[in-house]
């Protein structure tokens, strides 16, 4: 059983320190301390319902839940990997263009999830559709970079060095491959076809929303 963590772009440096990316990380960690301490009512009431959703009801959760997460591994899995590929993704657009890209991706995330099931009755939360869009982002923009990443076989631990395109490729074709089940987490469930719509997004609208000049700079 073999575990791969990317950790950060072992080919280049953001020029600019990622207050969004950071302020997000912060805000997710809020989030989730006061989902531990106001328990299994504060999750349902501000996670998507596929199904209340389609009946007009708690659009807000849209929003919401992205910033919601289901235990402690699933919000360390989340910022990990958000910090691994948020940080270049901020200094290619600029932190209000990333800010903006980033709730966007995780919007249409989740309502692509809302598509799939709509009379679902699971909640859906997490920030991993809006994660998705960076990492869609990162594939299309720096495809050549190699990722320092942890790898976890059993008892061998080591760092490695893994290109981009490898890296983020095989976990897209695991998102496809998983498309429609939904993964128990606790009190919800995250989708993989919210992976896959957030993905998509970021990879088709990366390159109209970053700053060529930042990145020519680079």
């Amino acid at each position: 059983m073999g575990t791969l963590v990317p950790l950060s772009d072992a080919s280049r440096r953001p020029t600019h320190f990622p207050v969004t990316t950071a302020l997000i990380i912060v805000v997710n960690v809020v989030v989730f301390i006061e989902e531990l301490l106001r328990g299994d009512a504060f999750v349902l009431a501000w996670s998507v319902v596929p199904a209340d959703i389609v009946a007009g009801h708690h659009w807000v959760t849209i929003l919401t839940a992205m910033f919601m997460h289901g235990g402690w591994l699933h919000i360390i899995g989340n910022m990990v990997f958000f910090w691994a590929f948020g940080p270049e993704i901020e200094d290619a657009m600029g932190p209000v263009r990333y800010l903006v890209f980033y709730l966007v991706g995780g919007v249409v995330a989740m309502l692509a999830q809302v598509a799939a099931s709509p009379h679902s009755t699971v909640p859906n939360l997490g920030a991993s559709g809006a994660i998705a869009a960076v990492m869609g982002a990162f594939l299309v923009t720096y495809p050549r970079d190699r990722m320092k990443s942890l790898l976890v076989i059993l008892i061998f631990v080591r760092i490695t060095f893994i290109p981009a395109a490898l890296l983020i490729g095989v976990w897209f074709l695991i998102q496809l491959f998983n498309a429609g089940s939904v993964a128990s987490v606790q009190t919800g469930g995250v989708a993989y076809l919210a992976h896959v719509g957030g993905f998509i997004f970021g990879a088709v609208t990366a390159r109209f929303i970053e700053d060529p000049r930042r990145i020519a700079e680079r």
